[in-house]
């Protein structure tokens, strides 16, 4: 349903939301989610262009969200790397169809749209608050460390 680049999008944004602040180095991110570090590079480059991270190049750098988890939604990252558009117009442009889907784009269309809402219904607070005994992305020694950092901020 998603694209494999649209879910390690979806894992840096957990993770750096886990983190909250400072900057995390790319490499700490690859390995907690278990994401190709070159390939994690590229995904925090778009999500930087569409203002959802910030980075910073050289030592001492990394990125951290650009604005509080619970002002980011799924919507936000997914749009982001792999936007989910409502069907308009017929994608064949045909003539017939001018004015009205056929049953087919029409189904997509609603399963657009129903997506659409769900997702922008969840923020990246909403995932983190769902904390329990499994968290996101984590194992053990993963949960040990934001648990920490969670207690730190108060949270």
């Amino acid at each position: 349903m998603l694209s494999q680049t649209t879910e390690y999008a979806l894992r840096a944004m957990c993770y750096l939301a886990y983190m909250k602040e400072g900057l995390i180095a790319t490499g700490e991110i690859a390995e907690n989610t278990k994401v190709p570090s070159n390939y994690l590079a590229k995904v925090l480059q778009q999500l930087a262009k569409a203002d959802l991270v910030i980075g910073r190049r050289g030592v001492g750098g990394g990125y951290r969200i650009a604005r509080p988890a619970p002002e980011i939604t799924l919507l936000d990252v997914i749009n982001s790397i792999d936007p989910i558009s409502p069907i308009t117009a017929c994608p064949l442009g045909l003539v017939e169809h001018k004015g009205v889907l056929c049953p087919l784009h029409r189904k997509l269309d609603e399963a657009a749209r129903t997506m659409i809402g769900v997702f922008d219904g969840i923020s990246l607070s909403d995932v983190l608050g769902e904390l329990g005994s499994v968290r996101p992305l984590c194992n053990a020694e993963m949960s040990k460390k934001i648990h920490l950092t969670l207690d730190k901020s108060g949270s």
